[in-house]
């Protein structure tokens, strides 16, 4: 268990919520043998202290037209905290960033985006290059299939 401060209830409860998070307070209730307002204090714990970051809908990239993954590989010389700040901005301002990296190793950052097709793609790409100064290279690989993909952590 990843933190101490989390009991077993606690656990079933966020795993629960990572694969429906629009069961009732009485289902989640139900499944930690508790009544609702104990549980109810407990979920309102796990989101005070943060283990709960929100609440959200899983939509499909697909039936939405954005079917296209990309994951681009970026290096730069630059490395002062204004330049970051620049960078962290830019990225955080373009909604087709869907994860964003800072790395170890031969590349400094990774982004995954998601657009509708390669043109939707080279339109971003422009974007970011003549947003972010000092992009030294950016190398982009294209999803052909999706394997895999959750959101649910591994808490067990």
């Amino acid at each position: 268990m990843p933190d101490s401060a989390l009991d077993k209830k606690d656990f079933i409860l966020l795993s629960l919520l990572q694969q429906d998070c629009t069961l009732s307070l009485q289902a989640l209730a139900d499944a930690v043998h508790l009544t609702t307002t104990p549980c109810w204090k407990r979920l309102k714990r796990l989101e005070d202290e943060g283990y709960i970051r929100g609440r959200v809908a899983l939509l499909d990239a697909d039936k939405l037209a954005l079917s296209l993954t990309a994951f681009m590989l970026i290096k730069t010389q630059q490395h002062s905290s204004s330049w970051y700040q620049q960078f962290v901005e830019v990225v955080k301002a373009m909604p087709e960033v869907m994860g964003c990296y800072r790395m170890a190793g031969e590349y400094d950052y990774l982004l995954r985006v998601q657009v509708a097709d390669m043109k939707t793609y080279d339109a971003f790409y422009k974007r970011l290059v003549n947003g972010v100064p000092g992009l030294l290279d950016v190398t982009s690989s294209f999803a052909m299939e999706e394997i895999k993909y959750t959101t649910a952590l591994p808490l067990s």
